[in-house]
């Protein structure tokens, strides 16, 4: 299988990004060994948006990957791009919605979670349907 010039480009640049999933987890040792300050609400913030960065990071290569191997081009080969997106959206509200000095409930960012959550939802659709075209089509 051989992924389409921009597949590889977006790949490479994802794969770099794992640098700072990597240092999230750093900080995250931090905070559940006591060296970084966080309250209840903060760790498990912190530690769902650390979750939701590698999986879907992972979900969005294997999505490209699927694509790719399907030979989906077009508008549809942007599924794989909005999971990507949700890679950052999701994690982003899980980090920013807690922060300040021992908050009780998450701020506004949260939003950036429901945001997230929907474009994930809207890829997922676009690239299954997009999957099932190309093999019906192929058969």
């Amino acid at each position: 299988m051989l992924l389409q010039p921009a597949s590889a480009i977006v790949a490479g640049i994802v794969l770099l990004t794992v640098i700072g999933i990597a240092y999230g987890g750093t900080f995250m040792l931090r905070v559940v060994t006591g060296k970084q300050g966080a309250n209840d609400l903060q760790k498990s913030f912190f530690r769902a948006g650390h979750a939701h960065a590698g999986v879907l990071v992972i979900l969005g290569l294997v999505t490209l990957l699927l694509l790719d191997a399907a030979k989906v081009t077009g508008w549809m080969h942007f599924g794989a791009i909005g999971v990507l997106v949700t890679a950052i959206l999701i994690p982003a509200g899980f980090f920013f919605s807690p922060l300040g000095r021992d908050p009780q409930k998450p701020n506004g960012a949260i939003a950036l979670v429901w945001i997230g959550f929907a474009a994930l939802l809207f890829s997922m659709v676009v690239s299954g349907v997009a999957l099932i075209v190309a093999g019906a089509s192929a058969a």
